[in-house]
């Protein structure tokens, strides 16, 4: 597929897929959403780790308004169920890890596309903004279900109901992303953390992700159950017995993955 408002690139196991809409502060088209769906959907054979981050000085700034044919003819809810929700459950079933780097505003559909990943690394001027309510609306793009998880209930209702921003620094220490870099150093520490997760043992990742969220439908007895099936397939991995060996002889292992 020929991108026009992305950019996917692999090297050394880490693929990246760039919003490349700079002049639109990367604002979301049907064509870019079918386009990041793609992307993720087909990373590249030897890409271990999918990294989402934006060109220019903004992540995301959400919907783009003026990709509509008008307001009376909007109907967002088929928006929602046809383009976004597609891209969203890729995101969130990708069998290998994902990382948004936040590179500068998230707003909107464009602030629950990067908590959709599975880590959140963002720079310290980044913020977060829920600005549907100034327009009219509610959370969306999987908000309703990212915020309350992701910060607590309280935090999500504030964030939703006044819409002011969340600083990176505030969304770190909240639990809503996992941390916020220095600026200058931004760029070499997501490429970092990205190649930390490409080395690693991928079917230990995967299973990290179905355990970690089946514990939000599960019961004790269920989770345990997960974990000890999950538990299994990973020791039969050519990687744990490498980890395993590697600890003994005290040297870093070699995870070749699936």
């Amino acid at each position: 597929m020929n991108y026009e408002t992305i950019r996917l690139s692999v090297r050394d196991g880490v693929a990246v897929l760039t919003f490349r809409r700079p002049e639109k502060m990367n604002a979301l088209t049907a064509q870019m959403r079918a386009e990041i769906l793609h992307a993720v959907k087909n990373p590249g054979e030897d890409a271990r780790v999918l990294v989402m981050t934006g060109q220019g000085a903004s992540f995301c700034s959400g919907q783009d308004l003026g990709d509509s044919v008008s307001l009376d003819q909007a109907d967002l809810e088929r928006v929602l169920r046809d383009e976004y929700e597609p891209m969203l459950k890729a995101i969130y079933d990708s069998p290998i890890p994902t990382i948004s780097a936040v590179n500068g505003p998230a707003a909107g559909a464009g602030a629950n596309l990067a908590l959709s990943a599975d880590v959140v690394i963002a720079t310290q001027s980044a913020v977060f903004l829920q600005a549907f309510t100034r327009i009219g609306l509610i959370p969306d793009a999987g908000g309703t279900y990212w915020l309350p998880r992701q910060m607590g209930f309280a935090k999500a209702m504030g964030a939703a109901l006044f819409a002011e921003p969340v600083t990176a620094r505030q969304a770190a220490d909240w639990g809503m992303i996992w941390e916020a870099v220095d600026d200058d150093a931004f760029q070499d520490h997501w490429w970092s953390r990205a190649q930390h997760l490409a080395k690693g043992p991928t079917v230990a990742y995967r299973n990290v992700k179905r355990a970690l969220r089946g514990t939000y439908e599960n019961g004790l007895q269920a989770q345990l159950d997960l974990e000890a099936s999950l538990q299994g397939e990973c020791g039969q991995t050519r990687d744990f017995k490498e980890g395993v060996v590697a600890f003994l002889e005290k040297r870093k292992p070699d995870y070749q993955g699936r």
